[in-house]
């Protein structure tokens, strides 16, 4: 008689897996699509109010330029951007990821499922850091390619003064967006902390935006100018140092290190409260 082959053993979910599954699930929800619109639209709300009026933000960078290249107009949108557009589309999705779970009751079975806590909170937060990703680069895009078909992509005045070429002008927008994005990070982890502590929503999305005000207004008090630098807020004009010439690194560098800062401990707080979720009660 032959001998029967063992069964093999079933391959355990990876976070690739996971990733995936948070992605799919994100796929599902509405409030991901009204962040991706409105990364679109904003950028073409800016263009229209460009095109129906005369004046610009002229006191801001870039602003003289909004006219005269379409590279402008990506950059501009960034520096608005940071007031408050950002950090909301942010914690729409990184403020409900792990509270949506609690709220509709479906937590306690991926918890028992057969896949480890830490592999779960990382799918999470890779998804999470996805979204707000791509939210950035669909609002960059937009305003660059509407922006350069009205304007033209014409070569770009940097902020010392000298012409930028089109192509090198392109490869600093994107170095641009990648250190805009540091500070992103950073909120959609504070934004994860306060969806897993609170268990609510709605509470981890408007925490998310209070504390981005908060900041916003202490950076405009002038008496609180020794904490300007360390303001995650401040962060996000860090980009402006690839608009330079030379490159200036050292905002660059500082943002990092700042929004390091608020992000590492935000994410280690989290987890760690991941671990220890009482699967019973959700």
């Amino acid at each position: 008689m032959s001998a029967v082959a063992a069964p093999l053993p079933r391959r355990r979910p990876g976070v690739r897996i996971v990733y995936a599954w948070e992605l799919r699930k994100l796929r599902a929800q509405k409030r991901t699509y009204i962040g991706l619109g409105a990364a679109m639209l904003v950028p073409l709300i800016f263009i229209v109010a460009l095109l129906t009026g005369d004046g610009g933000p002229e006191d801001v960078p870039f602003g003289s330029y909004v006219r005269d290249s379409g590279l402008a107009i990506p950059l501009v949108g960034m520096y608005f951007g940071a007031i408050w557009f950002f950090p909301l589309i942010t914690a729409l999705v990184a403020g409900d990821i792990v509270s949506a779970e609690d709220s509709n009751g479906t937590l306690k079975t991926i918890l028992t499922r057969s896949v480890d806590r830490w592999q779960v909170f990382t799918g999470k937060l890779l998804a999470a850091l996805s979204y707000t990703f791509a939210v950035l680069l669909l609002y960059i895009v937009v305003g660059l390619v509407i922006g350069g078909l009205v304007w033209g992509f014409n070569p770009l005045v940097s902020l010392s003064g000298t012409h930028i070429s089109v192509a090198r002008g392109l490869e600093l927008i994107a170095a641009g967006g990648l250190a805009y994005f540091m500070p992103m990070i950073a909120v959609a982890a504070i934004a994860l902390l306060l969806s897993t502590l609170s268990r609510n929503s709605a509470a981890a999305v408007v925490g998310t935006l209070m504390i981005s005000l908060i900041m916003q207004l202490l950076g405009a008090i002038n008496a609180l100018s020794f904490l300007h630098p360390y303001l995650l807020s401040e962060q996000f004009n860090a980009w402006q140092g690839f608009l330079r010439m030379p490159i200036d690194w050292a905002p660059i560098g500082h943002a990092a290190w700042v929004s390091a800062a608020y992000a590492i401990p935000a994410l280690v707080v989290s987890f760690s409260s991941f671990l220890r979720r009482d699967v019973a009660g959700g």
